[in-house]
C-alpha cells in the first residue's frame, strides 16, 4: 500500500475540532478530529468509494492526550514504536503516526491538539502603568508613537515633528526632548502603538478630544525612519569628486555637497534613505513634492530629484522618475504577478475573459481606474495604506501600483457573471477560504479545481 489520504468517518469539517492529524507533506489536507471518539478511514484507491477503518482516536480526560486504537489490518508506527493490529497506545501533541509498519511509502502525520475554546481567545495580560506610556512633551498617552535613537525615548509623532522643526531652526543638532542626547534616527514604533491603543481601550478617560488629535496629525511628518545629524563635509563640486572620496560619498545626499535648485542641506538636517536605490535625500516636510509612497509609506527619491533635475551621478545613487510617479501617468501591459494572490490559474482565467470580451489588459485597467477614482469600488480590503486617500493623481511606487492593478482586476473578475467565464471554469466550486486560501500557493490541483476569486466563507477573514 502506498501513501494514503486519510478521511474521517464524520461529516464535513467544522471549526470546533479539538485535535487534528497534520500531514508532513503539505500537499495533503489536515484531518480534523471533532468528536471525543473518532474513527478515521483510508481509501484503497483514489478513485474507489471503498473505505477501510484505519484507527480510532479517543480523547482522554484533561485534554492533554488521547488514545489511538489501531483498526487497520496491519501494524502502524506511533513515535517509531510498532503498534500491532488492535493495539492501543497513548499519544500526545506532537506524536508522529505512520499508517503502516514501515515509514517508507506511507504518508506521515503529526497529532496536534487544538487550544481549548476558552483559551483560544484568552490574551496574555501584562500590567502597564499608563504613566510609562506618556509623551514627555505633551504629557499625554502617546499618539502615533515614534522612537528616537540612540536613547530610545518615545513621543507623539506630531509632538516630536514640531520639536524637530524648532530644533533645526535654533540648534546645530536635534536633541532628545527628554534626555538631551543628540538624535541620530527617529521612526514609527508599531509595537508601542498597539500598546497605546490597548491602554486607551481600557481607560477611555485617557483619550484626547478629537480636535487635539487633528492638530497632532496635522503636525506629524514622520512616516518612515529619518536619519538626523549627518556630519559629512560639504564639497563644492558634486560632478567630479576626487577618486579617493567617491566611496565615502557613495551614500551622500547631493544637496549636502552642493547648492542644487536653490537649496542646500543644513549640516544637521534630517535625511531619508530611498527604499529602492538606498540613496539619501533631504527630509523637507513642507515641500509639495512627495517623498513617500502613499501605498506603503516607504521613502522613494525619484520624484524629489526629478523636481530639481538631478539624475544618477558618480557619487550619489538617484532613482529614475519612472520608479515613483502618479498613478495616472503609469501604464500596464500585462496582468501583474501579484494578481489573485499570485495564483497563475486565476490569472490565466482573467486573461482569457479579457480576450473573449475583445479587450486588452490596459483597456480593462483604465475602465476600472475610472471607477476607482469615482469611488464606485469598496476599498475595505485594498492592500495599500491610506486606501481612502488614494486617487489617480497619487504618487505610488512600482510595487504598490502592481498591487492596485491586481486589486482592480479582482473586482473585474468578481463582478463578471458566470456566463462570461470560460466554459471549463464556470462550474468550479468556490474555495471556502476564497482569496485568502493558503493551499492555492502550493497545491496546483487545488488552485486549478477551486475558484479563489471570491470572498472567504470560513476562517477569521473579512468578508
Amino acid at each position: 500500500m502506498t501513501a494514503e489520504t486519510g478521511q474521517s468517518s464524520g461529516s464535513k469539517p467544522s471549526d470546533d475540532a479539538w485535535a487534528k492529524l497534520v500531514p508532513l507533506d503539505t500537499k495533503f489536507s489536515d484531518i480534523e478530529i471533532r468528536s471525543n471518539d473518532f474513527v478515521i478511514c483510508s481509501e484503497i484507491k483514489p478513485s474507489s468509494l471503498e473505505r477501510l477503518e484505519w484507527c480510532r482516536i479517543t480523547k482522554n480526560l484533561g485534554h492533554a492526550s488521547a488514545t489511538i486504537h489501531n483498526k487497520s489490518s496491519d501494524a502502524i508506527l506511533v513515535d517509531e514504536a510498532v503498534i500491532p493490529k488492535d493495539g492501543v497506545v497513548d499519544i500526545r501533541c506532537g506524536s508522529e503516526i505512520v499508517p503502516g509498519p514501515h515509514g517508507h511509502g506511507y504518508l506521515q502525520y503529526r497529532f496536534t491538539i487544538m487550544p481549548a475554546p476558552e483559551s483560544r481567545t484568552q490574551l496574555l495580560k501584562i500590567s502597564i502603568d499608563p504613566e510609562n506610556a506618556k509623551c514627555s512633551i505633551c504629557l499625554n498617552i502617546w499618539h502615533d508613537v515614534v522612537t528616537a535613537a540612540p536613547c530610545l525615548h518615545n513621543f507623539c509623532n506630531g509632538c516630536f515633528s514640531e520639536w524637530m522643526r524648532r530644533s533645526e531652526e535654533k540648534h546645530r543638532h536635534v536633541l532628545c526632548p527628554q534626555c538631551r542626547t543628540a538624535v541620530q534616527y527617529v521612526g514609527k514604533n508599531h509595537f508601542l502603538k498597539n500598546i497605546q491603543e490597548d491602554i486607551l481601550n481600557v481607560d477611555a478617560t485617557l483619550r484626547r478630544p478629537a480636535e487635539d488629535i487633528a492638530v497632532l496629525d496635522s503636525s506629524a511628518s514622520i512616516q518612515s525612519n529619518l536619519i538626523i545629524g549627518s556630519k559629512r563635509k560639504r564639497r563644492s563640486n558634486i560632478l567630479s569628486p576626487p577618486l579617493e572620496e567617491r566611496e565615502r560619498l557613495r551614500l551622500q545626499c547631493p544637496q549636502c555637497v552642493a547648492n542644487i535648485g536653490g537649496y542646500r542641506c543644513e549640516h544637521h538636517g534630517a535625511h531619508l534613505q530611498c527604499h529602492l536605490c538606498a540613496g539619501m535625500m533631504p527630509f523637507r516636510a513642507n515641500l509639495q513634492v512627495p517623498l513617500h509612497c502613499m501605498g506603503c509609506d516607504r521613502p522613494f527619491c525619484g520624484a524629489y530629484w526629478s523636481s530639481v533635475n538631478v539624475t544618477q551621478g558618480v557619487s550619489s545613487p538617484v532613482c529614475s522618475r519612472e520608479t515613483f510617479k502618479p498613478i495616472a501617468e503609469r501604464t500596464v501591459t500585462r496582468i501583474p504577478f501579484v494578481t489573485h494572490e499570485m495564483n497563475r490559474h486565476e490569472q490565466d482565467i482573467t486573461q482569457r475573459c479579457i480576450v473573449q470580451m475583445g479587450k486588452t489588459v490596459p483597456d480593462v485597467v483604465a475602465e476600472w481606474f475610472t471607477r476607482f477614482n469615482n469611488r464606485e469600488i469598496d476599498r475595505s480590503r485594498m492592500p495599500l495604506n491610506h486606501a481612502e486617500m488614494i486617487t489617480t493623481s497619487t504618487h505610488v511606487c512600482n510595487d504598490c501600483y502592481d498591487k492596485l492593478v491586481g486589486f482592480l482586476l479582482y473586482w473585474f473578475r468578481i463582478t463578471l457573471p458566470s456566463s462570461r467565464l470560460p466554459d471549463d471554469v464556470a462550474a468550479r466550486e468556490d474555495c471556502w477560504y476564497g482569496y485568502m486560501c493558503r493551499t492555492q500557493h502550493h497545491n496546483e490541483e487545488h488552485a486549478r479545481k477551486r475558484n479563489h476569486v471570491c470572498r472567504p466563507t470560513r476562517g477569521n477573514h473579512p468578508l
